[in-house]
């Protein structure tokens, strides 16, 4: 009886023991995510490229992700700061991610020394989403036409051009700033509050150069209102035909790029498992098409920690250009 009884408790405390063990598994926030919706920070408005990327990959979201929602969530100013600040801040359970860009989550320290977060130490990398093609541009009664004779007239004249961006610090300023950087030129730099104003000024002949992306000024380089100069990287089908600009300037090349962080200190298997999520997403032709025919890029994807290492160089370029360009947003 009594070895009967042993049996017993040793069986019953067995049961116990696997009783424990399932709450256990079942609270493993990384076999659970997601449990509830997903929020996703775009650091800048609605209906820019990055926002229309973030909603493409919303709609698909939950059909990869447990059923779960992915919710945008626009926070813009201070060119991606704001909202790189308040996502900082949040915790890096999964449940608040980042639409990253270069001033919030690369550069954004170097731009303003007072910032409240330091961008390279401030999240964690998930996954380099796209490279979108940028093109120089330039109002059509502009005489030189090609980078060759812009660069030559600007050596003979400093002041004598003017070119727009969509803010101190944004690509279409950097790449201009890294244009002059390279061939010691120098140009009057005007500052508008996007990539609509920052075109529309070399429409009117405000400006006679800007440097967007393909996707924000394509209509008006097909209705003829700006023409293209040069492609940033490429080349392009939309703009089959156009010169690059490491043609003229061997080891030029620049895109715009976006990609998905999230808090700093992420546990490692939890960013694995959003990197693959989206990872499958970027996979979907319909994703792919948005992306090379709507936008004008490509899917990069890859493991976040080839993204962990393109911010590191997009750091490293692009830090001397801010500093020996004295580029402050304060």
């Amino acid at each position: 009886m009594r070895k009967t009884m042993k049996l017993t408790r040793r069986a019953f405390g067995g049961i116990a023991a696997g009783m424990l063990a399932a709450p256990a598994l079942a609270a493993d926030p990384v076999a659970a995510w997601p449990d509830r919706p997903v929020r996703i920070v775009v650091p800048f408005g609605a209906g820019g490229a990055v926002d229309t990327l973030i909603r493409a990959f919303s709609q698909r979201f939950s059909e990869f992700a447990n059923g779960q929602p992915l919710v945008v969530e626009n926070r813009s100013g201070a060119g991606g700061m704001v909202a790189g600040a308040y996502v900082a801040t949040q915790p890096a359970d999964g449940y608040t991610l980042m639409g990253a860009d270069i001033g919030a989550n690369v550069i954004g320290k170097e731009l303003n020394a007072k910032a409240s977060y330091d961008p390279m130490t401030s999240f964690t990398p998930l996954m380099h989403l796209v490279n979108l093609d940028a093109v120089m541009v330039e109002n059509p009664t502009v005489e030189q036409k090609t980078v060759e004779e812009i660069v030559a007239a600007a050596r003979k004249d400093p002041d004598g051009f003017v070119y727009s961006s969509a803010g101190i610090g944004n690509g279409s300023h950097l790449f201009m700033a890294l244009l002059a950087r390279e061939t010691g030129i120098r140009m009057v730099h005007v500052p508008y509050r996007s990539g609509a104003e920052t075109v529309t000024a070399v429409m009117r002949g405000d400006a006679q150069f800007c440097f967007p992306s393909l996707s924000s000024t394509l209509p008006m380089i097909k209705g003829g209102q700006v023409r293209p100069v040069a492609l940033g990287a490429g080349p392009s089908k939309l703009l089959p035909g156009v010169p690059l600009m490491r043609d003229t300037l061997p080891g030029f090349e620049v895109a715009v790029w976006y990609g998905l962080a999230a808090p700093a200190g992420m546990d490692g298997a939890l960013a694995d498992k959003i990197n693959a999520t989206f990872g499958r997403i970027a996979a979907l032709p319909e994703i792919r098409r948005t992306v090379e025919e709507v936008q004008g890029g490509r899917i990069v994807g890859g493991s976040r920690q080839d993204f962990a290492a393109f911010l590191q160089k997009e750091f490293d370029r692009w830090t001397p250009v801010i500093r020996e360009g004295g580029i402050r947003l304060e």
